[in-house]
């Protein structure tokens, strides 16, 4: 009987060992194949469960579903969706495909900016690789009392943004975006770069706005310490800066390629040619280039500069009006012959 009761015993407990190994091979050996490599799989905020499963369904292949929905309601997973934006590379586990998606590691996306223009191109650049889309990041920026508490307005918002590539959750909203740029933009604004400006007397919007006048107006980066220089000299002697660049963002126009007498009187803050000082904000995303051209400008008693009649890219610089207006001259000229008249 003892005997009996033994192999029973030592049966009964080597089927729940079998079983117990094939449960624990269907749990964490590998049983999810993603359909595409590699697999996207996007989660959206507010997502239910069901939801969670139809995307699971369209992007991998789960050999065992309902062993998937039996260990996800085990570790509660229903209870704790986390959006986001899960790369699987490499088929995997049903245990590890529950411990990534329970846990929100999520891969980043890249976004990358420069050569911007607007708010509206930037929000754009965003929108095309979040979550959110670019209708809500401009709404957000819309609101001044969103970031006024940080020394911006919407003017000069765009400043805020150092053309880069940085790396942004899926989900990540417009406030999230906000901060993430404020925190990149006092990061740039280092010690060094912030004891520069003070030693020229400028803020840091002011050397923004400088340097989205001069992105706009060299395409040598040489030249654009000495432009800067040029810019420089005509603040401190209180003379209008005469920034074609500004005459275009006046206008709305960046298709000019000659700024005629009749654009010098549009009527604009940002006609440089109408009012001293500085316009209310950059005329573009300014690029670190620009920004480092600024803060390293060169010392030198050019008040002038004129594009090269050779459309080489390059500007001859002038101390005096009557100097300058040679150059300007010749350079009309040459216009004149390649019958660029707008």
């Amino acid at each position: 009987m003892k005997k009996r009761l033994f192999y029973i015993f030592t049966g009964a407990g080597i089927i729940f060992l079998i079983l117990s190994f094939f449960a624990y091979k269907q749990l964490f050996g590998i049983s999810v194949f993603p359909i595409d490599k590699p697999c996207v799989l996007y989660i959206p905020s507010g997502s239910s469960y069901n939801q969670v499963l139809d995307s699971i369904r369209s992007n991998l292949e789960v050999r065992n579903p309902e062993l998937f929905i039996r260990a996800a309601n085990k570790k509660r997973y229903p209870q704790s969706i986390k959006p986001g934006r899960y790369i699987i590379k490499e088929p995997l586990s049903v245990n590890e495909l529950i411990n990534i998606l329970r846990s929100g590691r999520q891969s980043p996306v890249k976004v990358t900016f420069n050569n911007i223009r607007t708010l509206n191109q930037l929000a754009g650049k965003f929108g095309k690789q979040l979550e959110t889309d670019s209708v809500q990041i401009m709404d957000f920026f819309a609101d001044e009392s969103n970031f006024s508490a940080d020394g911006f307005t919407k003017e000069t918002i765009i400043s805020l943004f150092i053309p880069d590539t940085y790396e942004l959750f899926w989900n990540t909203g417009p406030e999230g975006v906000y901060q993430r740029m404020l925190k990149e933009y006092n990061r740039f604004w280092t010690d060094e770069r912030l004891a520069r400006a003070a030693e020229k007397g400028l803020n840091r919007i002011e050397v923004s706005i400088l340097a989205s006048i001069i992105d706009d107006e060299v395409t040598k980066k040489d030249e654009k310490p000495r432009i800067a220089g040029v810019y420089l000299n005509r603040l401190k002697r209180g003379l209008q800066l005469q920034a074609c660049p500004t005459i275009k963002f006046a206008m709305n126009d960046f298709t000019i390629t000659r700024v005629l007498k009749v654009h010098l009187e549009t009527e604009s803050p940002y006609n440089t040619y109408k009012y001293k000082g500085f316009p209310p904000g950059p005329i573009g995303c300014p690029s670190i280039e620009g920004i480092d051209a600024v803060l390293n400008a060169e010392k030198h008693d050019y008040l002038f500069f004129a594009a090269k009649s050779d459309f080489s890219g390059y500007h001859n610089f002038s101390r005096t009006l009557s100097e300058h207006n040679r150059y300007a001259a010749e350079y009309q000229r040459e216009l004149n012959k390649r019958k660029i008249f707008r």
